[in-house]
């Protein structure tokens, strides 16, 4: 049994990493949303003469509260935020200095591993469940989709403001690999149980 849940989630993996490369490689999936700044040289001067070689995830404009406020330091700086906001640019920055390296080994087998450990995870809890028809088991894949794939999605779009037809699109390429992934466990499940019942 255990090996049986083990090569679902292998080939479920495989099928749910295989679909995301497509989603972003030969479908518009993986741009959707996103932009180019324009007048981007003056821009990436600033970020580097400000942030310098200090990589992390900036939000601005800042609260102004200082790292070790207080709590009514910190609700006298949120007093304040609403005419920061008003006044200037808002969002959300991932910095990374000079150096970084475009799809690197490291990145593509993380991913990969991430997809892996998600279809193991959900073959394991298929095999646990009293459906065993191949409809029921795909159903509650697609159902485990929408859960992980509204989890940080919906969010990120709520407050941090990712645009949404980014949000939607990566809605769906989370959603569709779980749907894949689910399909294949169901295959792999089904159709050992039953060699198992007819050998038994």
């Amino acid at each position: 049994m255990a090996k049986r849940i083990l090569l679902a989630g292998v080939l479920g993996g495989i099928a749910m990493f295989f679909w995301s490369s497509l989603a972003h490689i030969v479908f518009p999936l993986g741009e959707t949303g996103v932009g180019e700044i324009p007048n981007e040289s003056a821009v990436l001067t600033a970020m580097h003469a400000s942030l310098g070689d200090h990589p992390g995830l900036y939000l601005f404009p800042a609260t102004g509260a200082p790292p070790n406020a207080t709590r009514q330091e910190r609700n006298a700086a949120m007093q304040q935020y609403g005419q920061k906001l008003a006044a200037n640019p808002s969002g959300l920055l991932i910095y990374h200095p000079p150096g970084a390296n475009a799809l690197t080994p490291r990145q593509l087998v993380t991913e990969f591993a991430n997809e892996l450990l998600e279809s193991i995870i959900l073959g394991f809890l298929l095999a646990q469940m009293r459906l065993t028809s191949f409809g029921g088991r795909v159903g509650v894949a697609v159902l485990a989709g929408l859960m992980a794939s509204i989890t940080t999605n919906i969010s990120y779009w709520n407050w941090y403001g990712f645009p949404t037809s980014y949000t939607i699109a990566y809605l769906g390429v989370e959603w569709v690999g779980f749907s894949v992934a689910g399909i294949v466990a169901a295959l792999v499940l089904g159709k050992k149980a039953k060699l198992s019942t007819a050998t038994a």
